[in-house]
């Protein structure tokens, strides 16, 4: 019957006869019944999922068994399930919908692969050897379950590899969850990552989830791992090996299905060494580690990464800027980048709102940009475009040249001034307001 729909079938009679068949046979459709012998269909899903290579799947199921099945596609993710009797209309409606959703995992897959090639893996940009290895490696390892361990300075990307690791798995269609173990008091770590019920410590009004249940067929990323309390690691450790998560104050465990992604600034031998780190949690999580290297390393990728950032802060902020010029490129080569990637953002994002349209000039970045620390003037203050301000100068004054000065750069733009000061319309209008008073003041008093 499926043969003449046009598709191409392979049977098996059971789970095990399955799993061997899918080592030859390349399936994009699996349709499989529950109760099955030596393996059934729940477990035959397991074993494919553990693998990371379930293609979407339909279940088949007797009226006994709908409570297994919508487990099943629960906690494996599988497409959708018929009950028994199978109705042919309903089943050929559901196979051609499993495999339009295949057929369009398999071409963004190519697309992504295509798109690499040339320097671009979904929200990362690099053409150079140190960043075509990173992307080689997240095409790797992003079908499988493998967690990841990424590393490498503050203000690499780290963050933007999990998720590029996210969006080329099966698990693309989940929640992606991130959560910044250095930012979160130790004191609520634990409710944060497994949950909470009501009661489970003063101020739990509520029933919480926890990260992992928030992220469950998806993806966490556990960002600053190394910054995590000890303690916390070893709840965490059995997490991982056990697929199970309790509550704080819970009485049951959860059954979940995460991949877990896990990224440090910190050295590893350091952090390990001085118990930081436990080395369990280490091995358990460093399956494959990816290393993010430092701007300074890979500056031939400045061009593509400027313009790319470029097109990101045009749409963010309505602007038409269309270039940065030769002699900012040069200044950018020449400079050490100690923030990394986030770094350059910042100054781009300066430069583009201050450029506004055209090309990015000299006179659009910071006035010290490319200065050492501390070696910043401290006779005054000067910005390129005419603003001199002497020691002695008070917060106001400063704050009222600044403000006549982002209005001469907008053309009297108020709302645009507004946006280039970050404060809101009424407060820039109160100001104006108060500065054209005190110049009546002095006018009189004159």
């Amino acid at each position: 019957m499926i043969s003449g729909w046009g598709f191409r079938v392979e049977t098996a009679a059971d789970g095990q006869e399955a799993l061997e068949k899918l080592g030859e046979f390349h399936a994009n459709v699996i349709v499989t019944d529950l109760m099955m012998p030596r393996m059934d269909g729940f477990e035959l899903m397991k074993r494919l999922a553990s693998n990371g290579g379930m293609p979407p799947s339909i279940v088949l199921t007797a009226f006994g068994n709908i409570e297994t099945a919508i487990q099943t596609i629960h906690d494996l993710g599988a497409f959708w399930f018929l009950e028994k009797p199978i109705q042919p209309a309903a089943l050929r409606v559901l196979l051609d919908r499993a495999a339009s959703q295949s057929r369009l995992a398999e071409e963004t897959e190519r697309l992504q692969r295509q798109l690499a090639n040339s320097g671009v893996l979904v929200d990362m940009v690099g053409t150079s050897p140190q960043m075509q290895q990173v992307f080689h490696t997240i095409q790797q390892v992003a079908p499988s379950k493998a967690a990841v361990l990424v590393t490498g300075e503050s203000g690499t990307g780290k963050e933007l590899v999990a998720r590029a690791i996210h969006q080329l798995s099966p698990r693309r269609t989940g929640p992606f969850v991130a959560i910044n173990c250095a930012a979160m008091p130790e004191t609520l770590m634990e409710s944060e990552l497994f949950g909470h019920e009501k009661g489970a410590f003063t101020g739990a009004l509520e029933r919480r989830a926890g990260c992992f249940e928030l992220a469950q067929h998806g993806t966490l990323l556990l960002d600053e791992l190394a910054e995590m309390p000890s303690g916390t690691q070893a709840k965490l450790l059995r997490v991982l090996e056990d697929s199970r998560v309790r509550r704080l104050g819970g009485k049951s465990e959860i059954s979940v299905d995460v991949r877990v992604i896990a990224a440090t600034n910190r050295n590893l031998d350091e952090a390990l060494k001085k118990g930081d780190l436990r080395e369990d949690l280490f091995y358990r999580l460093n399956v494959f580690q990816i290393h993010l290297p430092p701007l300074r390393q890979r500056l031939n990728d400045l061009p593509i990464l400027t313009e790319t950032l470029i097109a990101h802060l045009n749409r963010k902020h309505g602007s038409n800027v269309t270039f940065a010029s030769p002699e900012v490129l040069e200044a950018f080569r020449r400079h050490s980048w100690p923030g990394n990637v986030r770094e350059l953002r910042n100054v781009l994002e300066r430069a583009v709102i201050m450029a506004g349209e055209g090309a990015i000039h000299m006179a659009h970045l910071p006035y010290d940009f490319g200065a050492a620390p501390g070696s910043r003037p401290a006779a005054q203050v000067f910005e390129p475009d005419g603003v001199r301000l002497p020691v002695g100068t008070t917060v106001g004054e400063a704050e009222k040249a600044l403000i006549q000065l982002t209005l001469q750069h907008t053309k009297n733009n108020k709302t645009r001034a507004a946006e280039i000061l970050g404060i809101s319309l009424k407060t820039l209008f109160n100001k104006l307001k108060e500065y054209g008073a005190a110049e009546s003041a002095e006018t009189v008093v004159g």
